[in-house]
């Protein structure tokens, strides 16, 4: 090689170090520069969206000035459940593909009825979910919420559990996040369980003791389909007493998932001195009232309801005890089943 021809050879080299610098140290004006966009913030706003019928529920069934304390008493004790506060919020977000396996995941105490959070996320599609007042309720779990189609909310598993103690909601949203621009998300989250009360009537009918239960209801809920699960046995749920400073009757309340939204194949079970209501074997789910006589034995009620119990619904059933234990209503989507004389054992798993 002569002299000329390594000459020109460092020349080349020089302008090849130097050109992918030059862009940032020769010109201030970079618009010809390609540089990498960095990962955007975007907002999402969430908001609880109440929808209930509870006020109208207690208008229409506790109309007189003796059931005005009772419908008084159920607002207070329900104040936790049917309520647009939320204290916990839990984010997930899923890749759409695949096996759709969470990318990120934030958990935020909200105590409000409505945040706004700036995440960043990087640009792509995502189904986000969305949990909230699952932390303070003990009987209800979020479980398998690595994976998008099993996360859901899960009932503790066992014969009997108590009622849930927070009002829970949730949501889901398909999101496309886009790179470079600014862009606002809203989420409303939706209550996933619902509450039923039993008001019975006690004056002149001199009982011992009254012990309510419910059963019949869902044991999970799926949230990115927002569908229930209903297990293979329904559990028996304890209800709460309620007191509403009333002699005469007895309140008490359970909070549940919703019942199934058509009829369930039930066995009526006949005993010694059974009575049975015809449509009986129609109902969604059931109430079960053990009543302890003045002279010691007990009754066991079953009352058949063969209207549904939905999300953010309450129902109110009003029955008339009497000196033998049996209980009795009018409310016609009411079916009544009364065993005298009950004897707890045998096939019986009630933990009363």
């Amino acid at each position: 090689m002569n002299r000329i021809e390594r000459y020109f050879g460092r020349v080349i080299l020089l302008l090849t170090v130097l050109l992918p610098i030059g862009c940032a140290t020769i010109d201030d004006d970079r618009s010809d520069c390609v540089e990498p966009n960095p990962t955007n913030n975007y907002e999402l706003d969430y908001e609880l969206r109440l929808v209930t019928n509870m006020t109208t529920e207690l208008q229409t069934e506790l109309t007189t000035q003796t059931d005005l304390s009772v419908a008084s008493a159920l607002r207070s004790h329900l104040s936790k459940i049917f309520t647009d506060f939320a204290h916990d919020v839990d984010l997930s977000f899923y890749d759409t593909q695949g096996d759709s396996i969470r990318l990120q995941h934030d958990s935020h105490v909200m105590d409000a009825n409505q945040a706004s959070y700036t995440l960043n996320l990087p640009m792509r599609h995502y189904m986000h979910l969305a949990a909230a007042n699952v932390v303070d309720n003990p009987v209800v779990t979020l479980a398998n919420d690595m994976y998008c189609h099993q996360s859901r909310l899960l009932q503790v598993d066992a014969d009997t559990i108590s009622s849930h103690t927070t009002g829970l909601f949730t949501a889901r949203l398909p999101m496309e996040v886009l790179e470079g621009v600014d862009q606002n998300f809203d989420v409303h989250l939706y209550m996933a369980n619902c509450a039923a009360s039993l008001v019975v009537d006690t004056v002149d009918s001199y009982i011992r003791d009254m012990q309510v239960f419910v059963t019949g209801f869902a044991t999970g809920f799926n949230i990115a389909d927002s569908t229930y699960t209903f297990g293979q046995k329904a559990p028996i749920v304890r209800t709460a007493q309620v007191d509403a400073s009333d002699e005469g009757c007895q309140t008490f309340c359970s909070v549940t998932f919703p019942s199934p939204e058509e009829s369930a194949t039930r066995t009526v079970i006949e005993t010694d001195e059974p009575f049975v209501s015809p449509t009986a074997n129609e109902s969604l789910w059931e109430i079960r009232v053990y009543i302890t006589t003045s002279d010691g034995s007990m009754t066991e009620n079953k009352l058949y309801v063969n209207k549904p119990l939905r999300a953010g619904q309450f129902k109110v059933i009003k029955c008339k005890a009497h000196n033998n234990g049996s209980i009795g209503t009018n409310d016609q989507t009411v079916a009544v089943s009364v065993t005298l004389n009950w004897n707890e054992g045998g096939g019986h798993d009630i933990a009363l």
